[in-house]
């Protein structure tokens, strides 16, 4: 009987071409899209999985509120990680990372004992013994228990390993870091690389050599490794005690206010599960990592159930519409005895087999697409062929969605009585299903919601590119590992400025982009009543050059100039936010403090944005100061090619032994927003494949429907109808759906991306036109989809429609 269902079925799907073609295409792209969606969602949530103890691991956050506003960060004090694994039981460990510049992480030169050529490079992470053994780091060469137990030692990952090592034998040779060549590094240890879902990055680890560290500064990640069945909760409360025995009377010590101390009182201590770090951190964190967005896979698994579920109405949409043409063979059936169920299991073997060869096509053309998904998503994703469960899950999946997406038509054909069938009563059914229309509007109604988020992510990423920042990011290009030239510096730069195209240069790491130098801190004002409670601030070392290289606008006061000594001593500018957080209407002249040291404000500049336009601006402050990781050079317009060339010769008369290495300030900028960029490509990609499978079914509806009417549009066309008429009898139905559709997406898509729209501080206002040019797009997609049946129906010769009467 199963292979009578089969040979049935291999048959209708042979008889009609066109609409098997459409069946089966939507459902094999519908299921390409899903598959390929699943393995992103695989990927984002797969971070951190692979700590064989993820369930103990933790990084510790802080959060406590300041004039009104919660406030969180994961960086702490020196001697915190220790004072945790010493006060608490629960906490079997307590490691500490720093990932801060000015630490020695971050970019720096290389260079192998011997050699006399130095490299760039880049993610140096401190770390000390205990973070290592948290994050479970496995060694291929050396002591995992002692690897960063010794001052001036390094680990490398296994791929830098194999480049400056290619013999394999890496361990106790000696590099120096930034041409110091009276700081050599020990090699210790060779760690595996670390996997692509990772939340840290990084290839060399050093251990923590801070001398300075002390209750009062807070530059370290913490990470916890807590004894199994730990009360989380009840931890964290006991936490707190940290604050008043540490914290505090280091504070008071220092001399801060009564007002500070309440605002460290509202601090409190929570522990971040390893595996939500990537996908479920707060921006206010601003721990500088990268991170993905738990919304947008929420966002692309409803995509890929959407995708799905339409590929699903096109099937029952076309089996019930060609309910006709098969109701005369059910009514055959019948009368030669099949019993109801014989019939809905022949349906249900059709549907599962329809489901089978569209599970192949759509596996084939999602590894087709797969390389180029990889380099929209900029990722490294491979189906885990390899992976017992893969290949049975996905036949479990045909299985499972045949017979749901066949469920409803075969019940349907099957409950046709022969004698009305026999007497042609169901020859009109088929051109007035109300399911149909439903499962019409669900699908353009889904498609132009996804039309409304293509056109408000393109709208939002133009924004952001085009938006004035507060300073000039064109022609601006940056040197990096400039920290090699050392004393030669000044002298680089003079040079520098004698090339022709050259407007300015200024030397610091501390840039407006991903990987620029940070340091924050808390500001006071000197001798104001309510001043006291402190406002976090980054403080910027730059030069003299600094703030008319990068073209940010000076609002009161004045520049930093050599002509004033005590400018390099005492002297600070602040941003225009900095100036309304501390309450200063008039803030030149007033004495600011940071706990360590007392500054004179000079000047205010207007607030330019040094961090991801998801995030509000903060405050901001420069001082002088040596700050050598970066050379950023202002170039006049015109192509900067020849101004390259010039760089490089200077560059090489003063480091031959170190390749330049380079970018442009725009382009660093770009890959700030690189994520919400891709985010938005594969958005995109899978709103194309939803309305691509949304008008196959349209288009095969349309062309059932033509079919239906031939012999009414040849007799109207005899009656004298004109083209006119016969072309909006056979579209002014479908186009009224489309209408409902439009109707019922807008508030839906409106909502959806204003949502959306909230994680960026800076965002686009939502106007009608983005609507209506949505649903025009629908429209004419809809139109065009139609026309070509309708167009030929309306020209077809009525001799033709009529010659079977």
């Amino acid at each position: 009987m199963f292979k009578n269902h089969l040979n049935i079925a291999w048959r209708a799907i042979k008889k009609d071409k066109l609409f098997t073609f459409i069946k089966i295409g939507g459902f094999a792209m519908g299921i390409a899209a899903c598959l390929l969606i699943a393995l992103f969602i695989r990927h984002e949530v797969g971070y951190d999985q692979h700590y064989a103890k993820k369930n103990q691991i933790y990084r510790v956050v802080m959060q406590g509120v300041l004039h009104g506003e919660v406030m969180k960060s994961t960086h702490f004090q020196l001697p915190f990680a220790d004072a945790l694994q010493s006060d608490f039981p629960e906490i079997i460990k307590a490691g500490k990372i720093n990932t801060i510049e000015i630490f020695g992480a971050g970019k720096r030169g290389m260079r192998l004992s011997g050699k006399q050529e130095n490299t760039f490079e880049k993610n140096f992470v401190l770390a000390d013994q205990e973070a290592f053994d948290i994050l479970e780091i496995n060694l291929e060469q050396g002591n995992a228990a002692t690897a960063l137990t010794e001052p001036k030692s390094i680990v490398f990952s296994k791929s830098k390993a194999d480049k400056y090592f290619p013999n394999g034998n890496a361990l106790e040779q000696t590099v120096f870091l930034d041409n110091d060549a009276t700081t050599p590094y020990t090699v210790t240890g060779v760690m595996e690389d670390l996997p692509e879902n990772s939340h840290l990055n990084f290839d060399f680890l050093l251990p923590v050599e801070d001398k300075y560290g002390s209750w009062t500064n807070q530059n370290y990640f913490t990470y916890v490794l807590v004894n199994p069945n730990t009360n989380i909760q009840e931890l964290e409360q006991k936490m707190s005690s940290i604050v008043e025995k540490y914290i505090i009377p280091a504070q008071i010590k220092r001399g801060r206010s009564a007002d500070f101390i309440d605002v460290l009182r509202t601090a409190e201590y929570k522990l971040q599960p390893v595996t939500d770090i990537y996908l479920k951190s707060d921006l206010k964190m601003q721990d500088g990592l990268e991170h993905g967005d738990i919304k947008f896979v929420w966002l692309f698994a409803a995509i890929a159930g959407f995708v799905l579920l339409l590929a699903i109405i096109n099937f029952i949409n076309l089996s019930t519409a060609k309910s006709a043409n098969r109701a005369k063979e059910v009514g055959l059936r019948k009368t030669i005895g099949a019993f109801r169920n014989n019939l809905i299991n022949q349906f249900l073997t059709e549907s599962v087999l329809f489901s089978i060869v569209s599970f192949v096509l759509g596996i084939i053309l999602a590894r087709v697409l797969l390389p180029t998904f990889n380099e929209i998503a900029s990722k490294n994703m491979e189906f885990p062929w390899l992976v017992w469960w893969f290949l049975p899950s996905l036949l479990l999946a045909a299985i499972c969605i045949g017979i749901l997406a066949g469920l409803y038509p075969a019940f349907y054909l099957s409950s046709f009585r022969p004698a009305n069938v026999l007497k042609g009563k169901l020859s009109v059914g088929s051109k007035s299903g109300k399911l149909r229309s439903g499962l019409v509007i669900f699908q353009f109604t889904t498609s132009v919601i996804l039309i409304i988020g293509t056109l408000i992510i393109y709208r939002q990423m133009d924004f952001i590119i085009n938006k004035e920042l507060g300073y000039d990011k064109e022609q601006v290009v940056v040197l990096e590992g400039t920290n090699i030239l050392g004393n030669k510096m000044e002298a680089f730069k003079e040079q520098l400025s004698t090339i022709s195209q050259v407007e300015k240069v200024t030397s610091t790491n501390y840039l407006p982009i991903d990987g620029g130098s940070r340091n924050g801190n808390t500001f006071m004002v000197e001798g104001q009543d309510d001043g006291g409670r402190g406002v976090p601030g980054q403080i910027w070392r730059v030069d003299y050059d600094y703030i008319e290289t990068l073209g940010i606008q000076l609002k009161q006061g004045r520049n930093f100039s050599k002509e004033f000594a005590f400018d390099s001593i005492s002297s600070i500018v602040i941003n225009t936010k900095m100036a309304s957080d501390l309450g200063l209407k008039e803030p030149i002249g007033k004495k600011i403090d940071n706990g360590g040291q007392t500054f004179t404000i000079i000047g205010t500049i207007e607030d330019f944005h040094f961090k991801s336009l998801k995030e509000d601006i903060s405050a901001l402050s420069l001082i002088i100061g040596k700050d050598a990781g970066a050379v950023s050079v202002k170039l006049g317009k015109g192509d900067p090619t020849e101004a390259l060339v010039s760089i490089e010769n200077v560059w090489n008369r003063n480091i031959p032994n170190q390749a330049l290495s380079y970018t442009f300030l725009e382009q660093e900028f770009a890959q700030m927003h690189a994520d919400v960029k891709r985010m938005g490509k594969i958005f995109n990609s899978f709103a194309l494949f939803a309305i691509l499978v949304a008008c196959l079914g349209l288009f095969a509806l349309s062309a059932f429907m033509v079919e239906q009417r031939r012999k009414e549009i040849s007799i109207r066309r005899v009656l004298g109808a004109p083209f006119k008429n016969i072309y909006q009898l056979l579209t002014f139905d479908f186009l009224k759906l489309i209408v409902v559709s439009i109707c019922l997406a807008v508030p839906i898509g409106w909502y959806l991306m204003s949502r959306w729209l909230e994680g960026f501080a800076y965002r686009i206002t939502i106007g009608w036109e983005i609507f209506l040019l949505a649903g025009l797009i629908a429209l004419g997609v809809a139109i065009l989809t139609i026309s070509y049946q309708s167009i030929g129906a309306a020209l077809l010769q009525p001799s033709k429609g009529l010659r079977t009467e």
